[in-house]
């Protein structure tokens, strides 16, 4: 083993977990490289569905990917711990020390050494620097920050309904700061969690006594998607009984009040910031590796860092260029997973001194799920390049299948069956909403 080429993915997320697998299957199978990924968790789920989980509406425990059982199907090795530097002259990977629960040292710092090194650590959520966003708001970049929302939605819930019970006011205030996808889509969630909850005994809690506030800097939400696709979410979600501010950039957040950039004060017992994303902040002093203004690592076309032939990045961390643009490829998770196929065929080629292979990015539309209630999204024509509108049950299923093709991408057709069956059954046999 000491003798192969060794390829180092550092990031298990989407991107990054799609490619260790088929870096495995065609390479770390047949023993012609070693395979090694590095994650600073145990466990990977998609991270579109975050939302899902910190609403109660998807239980993560029958979602979640072990990397260890998943490294040891599909032939690569996995190291748990978190990336803290670079020694690019020695080929050196850092691994912070893996500390527990109390902070008691479990592993301590490590070298791994590298021949390529692919860096895919995603993104956190960017507060832009507003006051009081890091101490009084919720994040949902990982899964453990999902599983925390849903706690507390549970409490804030139960506490409400309790005051209910005894006839105080019991009106529960809701703010989701940035009306991108995640926003848009938690909003629906909770919407769905708040009618659902008082069948599960919580009848002093009516979903009209819970104020949901859907906060965009823009003057409209999801703005970085077509108009007509904004207009439609907008309807949707008026009609959900959500309230949308448009052009109204947040100034300050306190304790149970979020201050708008007019001096306007709302009320807000939770507040969720999902306004703005960045690449995680150690990339911006790596080892002499270029990055931007958003931490991202600055890549050629072939997601090549421009400093080193033999160190790759991509999905959310990166900033890939694109041919007659002068916009790096968006952070987004068709992103990612297109660049993953591209990297893999790249990989392969290193090993056999063919040549890299360009990414070139195809935009296949976009798609917003509000919940149970309906879809909406567009579809990109590959010959026409113009988009088609789509709705309801038609988008839900494009929507449903992108989930499913990560699936695909990590456990092959036959397994996927399988999980899409166990699924079914779990709906049919487990509570509408998960309540623990």
């Amino acid at each position: 083993m000491d003798n192969l080429h060794h390829i180092v993915v550092v990031g298990g997320g989407a991107g990054g977990l799609e490619l260790v697998t088929s870096l495995g299957r065609k390479l770390g199978k047949k023993g012609k490289a070693r395979i090694t990924l590095v994650d600073a968790g145990l466990t990977h789920v998609w991270k579109p569905l975050l939302h899902e989980v910190a609403s109660g509406s998807l239980d993560a425990n029958s979602n979640e990917v072990n990397y260890r059982a998943h490294a040891r199907k599909h032939h690569y090795e996995f190291q748990l711990g978190r990336m803290k530097g670079l020694n690019r002259e020695a080929k050196e990977l850092v691994i912070a020390p893996f500390v527990d629960e109390d902070g008691n040292e479990v592993v301590p710092k490590r070298l791994l050494k590298y021949d390529t090194l692919v860096i895919a650590v995603g993104s956190t959520a960017n507060d832009f620097g507003t006051p009081g966003a890091q101490e009084h708001c919720l994040f949902l970049d990982s899964l453990k920050q999902a599983r925390r929302f849903h706690n507390l939605m549970l409490n804030a819930f139960l506490r409400k309904n309790h005051e209910g019970l005894h006839g105080r006011d019991h009106r529960l205030n809701i703010s989701i700061i940035g009306a991108g996808a995640t926003g848009v889509e938690l909003a629906a969630e909770l919407r769905t969690a708040s009618r659902e909850l008082p069948v599960y005994g919580m009848n002093h809690l009516k979903a009209s006594d819970v104020s949901i506030t859907l906060i965009e800097a823009a003057d409209r939400i999801l703005p970085a998607l077509p108009g007509r696709l904004s207009a439609a979410a907008t309807k949707e979600l008026e009609h959900q009984n959500v309230e949308v501010l448009n052009g109204q950039p947040v100034s300050e957040i306190r304790s149970g009040l979020v201050v708008l950039k007019d001096g306007t004060e709302l009320p807000s017992e939770m507040t969720i910031w999902a306004a703005g994303i960045k690449a995680p902040a150690f990339l911006a002093d790596l080892e002499g590796l270029e990055s931007n203004r958003g931490n991202q690592l600055i890549v050629h076309q072939t997601l090549q860092t421009t400093q080193d032939a033999n160190i790759f990045a991509f999905g959310d961390c990166a900033a890939c260029p694109q041919p007659d643009s002068d916009r790096p490829v968006a952070p987004r998770a068709q992103a990612a997973h297109q660049q993953a196929d591209t990297l893999f065929k790249t990989l392969c080629n290193r090993l056999e001194g063919k040549d890299a292979v360009p990414f070139v990015y195809n935009d296949y539309g976009s798609l917003i799920n509000f919940s149970h209630y309906t879809t909406v999204g567009n579809l990109m024509g590959n010959l026409s390049g113009r988009s088609m509108y789509i709705e309801g049950k038609v988008a839900r299923l494009f929507y449903v299948s992108l989930y499913r093709m990560h699936q695909v991408a990590l456990h092959g057709f036959l397994r996927t069956g399988v999980i899409w069956f166990m699924d079914k059954i779990g709906r049919a046999m487990q509570p509408r909403m998960k309540l623990h």
